[in-house]
């Protein structure tokens, strides 16, 4: 617990109701970055920053406000309630919105491991980056560096309502990445690999990151294009969140609430086959968005959004809750000048039982994605394109590398049509396995 900051918190909130709010909150955010970047050795940005911000959140009736400042003495806070009630005097009114009613509010605060017990220099993290690069460039093939780069952050909350909530957390963040060139010429590739944890000891080896992001570019070189057809897709594990990404926005409470998901009437039914959970998990230790208590003080919890293929929610904070007439999901999220909104915190798609090398040798032809470029994705309707690159795969073995062309289907169909992989990695918020789609369209030459 920061005790500072909450107490922060507590006061402009009790300001702002002497100023004559009927309800408000506060979050107080307290943050601590570095991040460097290098390029063949040569360091390009050093960049370290500290902030201490204040987000208040004000109500006159139906009417609301929202505030941020950088100044945080007792005298800015006052400043702030006056500013943000006389704001909030002037907002048409919002029936939604509101604060939670005490029987809603988190009264747990779990111990998620989010904290490292190591923190880095910002000398060790110029070695880190300055390694991994270095380590890339010594493998065959690779003719540059397109730059490597290694970041820390420690940040604090705190958030306090006049409905008597109030509750802090902290969370350290790492990772370090490299992006390498192989060929020359018109025949130059590029690719990439990284890594990020809440705990510096759980990132990666620069060994490995080298290594794989060197023999990615290796692999692209020399890429050819492939005429128009309908074939089997795999969404390589890297790229495969995206899939999951689509979803939560196609879940999301503000969206249904404002008609424009193409799942807004699937509440209830199958929109993948049997074989498809995906999970939302706020309580996964040492997770990359993982929290005891959301942006509005509401209890988080594990929750199957799709439970053997069936959608069993919609993502909820309390405005698109009381929109739809339903009890809030604990998934208010908020930034310090901006209303609450729904948002997921670690969702994964579990796995399957097939290896990927087992999909791709199932194949008699089909496509491996491993990079998007561009997209165009109707959220109302599901429709989707997006530019690729990736391996051709012929009679179960990958031939040779693709690239400038474009797949297509619907989101619907391809939910329905879906296969996961068995190499599930938590490497961030969303994650998914490897994932094989049957029956996309490719658009190439």
């Amino acid at each position: 617990m920061n005790k500072e900051l909450l107490d922060i918190a507590q006061d402009i909130v009790a300001r702002a109701l002497k100023h004559g709010a009927t309800a408000a909150d506060a979050m107080v955010y307290e943050r601590r970055d570095s991040s460097i970047s290098i390029r063949q050795g040569v360091v390009e940005e050093l960049e370290q920053s500290e902030a201490r911000e204040i987000g208040l959140r004000v109500f006159a009736g139906q009417s609301s406000a929202i505030i941020a400042g950088s100044v945080l003495t007792p005298e800015a806070r006052t400043r702030l309630a006056e500013r943000a009630m006389a704001m909030a005097k002037l907002a048409p009114p919002d029936p939604y919105l509101g604060i939670a009613s005490a029987d809603q509010l988190a009264t747990q605060e779990l111990d998620l491991d989010l904290v490292s017990k190591t923190f880095p220099t910002a000398a060790e993290l110029k070695h880190l980056a300055e390694e991994t690069e270095s380590l890339a460039l010594g493998v065959a093939g690779i003719t540059r560096s397109n730059g490597a780069g290694a970041s820390s952050s420690s940040s604090d909350v705190a958030l306090a309502s006049s409905n008597g909530f109030a509750k802090s957390y902290r969370r350290t963040g790492f990772g370090f990445s490299v992006s390498v060139i192989a060929g020359e010429g018109t025949n130059m590739v590029r690719d990439y690999d990284g890594t990020s944890a809440n705990h510096f000891e759980d990132l990666d080896k620069p060994e490995k990151i080298a290594a794989s992001a060197a023999d990615r570019a290796v692999k692209r070189m020399n890429p050819q294009k492939l005429p128009s057809q309908s074939v089997p897709v795999i969404f390589d594990r890297r790229v495969a969140s995206s899939l999951i990404g689509h979803l939560s926005g196609a879940i999301n409470g503000s969206s249904i609430a404002r008609g424009v998901s193409f799942l807004k009437d699937k509440l209830g039914q199958q929109v993948f086959t049997p074989n498809i959970t995906i999970v939302d998990d706020p309580h996964r230790l040492r997770g990359f968005s993982s929290r005891s208590f959301d942006s509005e003080g509401l209890a988080t919890s594990r929750r199957n959004f799709i439970d053997k293929g069936t959608l069993t929610s919609w993502v909820l904070d309390l405005r698109s809750a009381h929109q739809l007439n339903l009890q809030p999901t604990g998934n208010g999220s908020r930034g310090l000048a901006s209303q609450p909104s729904p948002a997921t915190s670690n969702m994964h798609m579990e796995p399957g039982e097939q290896s990927p090398e087992d999909l791709i040798k199932a194949m008699n032809k089909g496509l491996l994605i491993t990079e998007f470029i561009g997209s165009s994705i109707n959220p109302a309707t599901g429709d989707y394109s997006r530019g690729v690159s990736g391996f051709w795969i012929e009679n179960g073995e990958i031939k040779f590398p693709v690239s400038e062309i474009t797949v297509a289907g619907n989101l619907k169909d391809m939910f329905m049509n879906l296969t996961p992989a068995n190499d599930l990695i938590f490497k961030s918020s969303t994650n998914a396995p490897s994932c094989l789609v049957e029956g996309m369209t490719i658009a190439g030459i």
